[in-house]
């Protein structure tokens, strides 16, 4: 009995420790990722991809140094998850979009840059179900950051308010502005809900996906016509 309890403890503290230092799971339950992630989408988050902070362990423990130790900076592009800092402790996703020191603005739905206007090009129609039989398509881009990483982004209309046409935002320091992919369908730093995210609330970057299944699928027994298997194991563009 004594070797089954120490067993089980090792394992349990081997998990916690993958957790915590290495990789965490994650899932998607809204759509302001779309195109690049799907309610139903399961990922798995770098945690030393940006050192480590308080908000690295469970609960978000004060047991490690203010800010983050190991720092390492993000990258204008990378998806992360993060704190909102509102109440640090509610995990959102997004992508990194202003740096220290950006100055960030949108345009007639363009985002600008340091007062450059962001390059993007028209591609398909994106196409998703919204409800059980129910499809909607939605204007779809490649949109080119300054360093060159390009990444997709859906825009219902360049003229929906307060999210189409911003003031300027200057990224303090040791913060950051994080927008959704779905540029029309997304509370993030364009909103005082969530506004500048500070580099202590990083909890990890978004590596790949491992698993996925249509959000809309909540009866069990119609999982397997709602997996989505060409979405397994994949990269995080």
């Amino acid at each position: 009995m004594a070797e089954t309890l120490k067993t089980i403890f090792y394992a349990i503290l081997i998990a916690l420790s993958i957790r915590v230092a290495a990789f965490e799971p994650f899932s998607i339950p809204s759509g302001s990722m779309i195109p690049t992630l799907l309610v139903g989408d399961y990922l798995f988050v770098s945690k030393s991809a940006y050192g480590y902070s308080r908000y690295s362990l469970p609960f978000g423990l004060p047991l490690l140094p203010e800010d983050r130790i190991f720092f390492e900076e993000p990258e204008r592009g990378d998806v992360a998850v993060f704190k909102l800092p509102r109440d640090n402790s509610t995990d959102f996703i997004k992508r990194v979009i202003g740096l220290p020191g950006d100055r960030i603005q949108v345009k007639a739905g363009i985002l600008h840059i340091n007062g450059q206007p962001v390059e993007r090009r028209k591609i398909e129609d994106h196409i998703y179900e919204n409800a059980p039989g129910q499809f909607s398509r939605i204007n779809q881009y490649i949109e080119t950051l300054p360093n060159g990483r390009e990444h997709l982004i859906a825009e219902r209309s360049d003229d929906n308010p307060g999210s189409d046409n911003t003031t300027i935002y200057t990224v303090p320091e040791k913060h950051y502005f994080m927008m959704g992919d779905n540029r029309d369908n997304s509370n993030d730093s364009r909103f005082p809900g969530v506004s500048f995210v500070p580099r202590e609330n990083f909890v990890g970057r978004a590596e790949f996906l491992f698993f996925s299944i249509d959000g809309t699928a909540w009866k069990i027994w119609t999982w397997l016509d709602k997996l989505r298997p060409s979405r397994f194991f994949t990269g995080i563009e």
